[in-house]
């Protein structure tokens, strides 16, 4: 994820069931990788959904954008002719660069494209998309993502899942 965007979540819930899983196991990377994994596919169905971690549906292109979009052209890895009018898929390099990698006591996940942090917290000229946080200001996942995450360190905790 080299010079792609990192977030920190502030998510105290999920640090405090995730500090109950550190008191019972020096092992956390099988946690880690099953909260990566889920977040991952989550944010992947967003670009199917084209709605944000609390489901509300992105903002449509503007009509300019839409206009410019909306001309074939070959994609740049494959050599095809495609649409470019899809929401963040344009060519989808930023999608493809979606990944999680888990180091030491953290799960991070995030795209290998810079220009995903614009997506995510919008610019004055484009609204937010989000794909990883139910509110970028605080750091938060969606609901959905957070009972997930919770669901998982649980099974963890109580030993259900190895």
């Amino acid at each position: 994820m080299a010079g792609g965007l990192t977030v920190t979540v502030a998510d105290t819930g999920i640090r405090q069931v995730l500090q109950q899983l550190a008191q019972r196991t020096n092992d956390l990377d099988p946690a880690l990788h099953a909260i990566g994994a889920i977040l991952e596919s989550a944010i992947r169905q967003r670009f199917e959904t084209r709605k944000d971690p609390n489901r509300q549906a992105w903002a449509p292109h503007a009509a300019s954008t839409a206009k410019r979009y909306a001309r074939q052209d070959r994609h740049p890895k494959t050599g095809q002719l495609h649409s470019r009018g899809t929401l963040l898929q344009r060519t989808g390099e930023m999608l493809d660069s979606l990944n999680y990698q888990v180091e030491g006591q953290s799960v991070l996940i995030g795209f290998g494209k810079p220009y995903a942090a614009y997506h995510e917290f919008g610019t004055q000229r484009m609204p937010r998309r989000g794909m990883l946080l139910g509110d970028p200001i605080t750091g938060t996942l969606g609901l959905g993502d957070e009972g997930e995450v919770v669901a998982i360190l649980q099974r963890f905790i109580e030993g259900g899942a190895r």
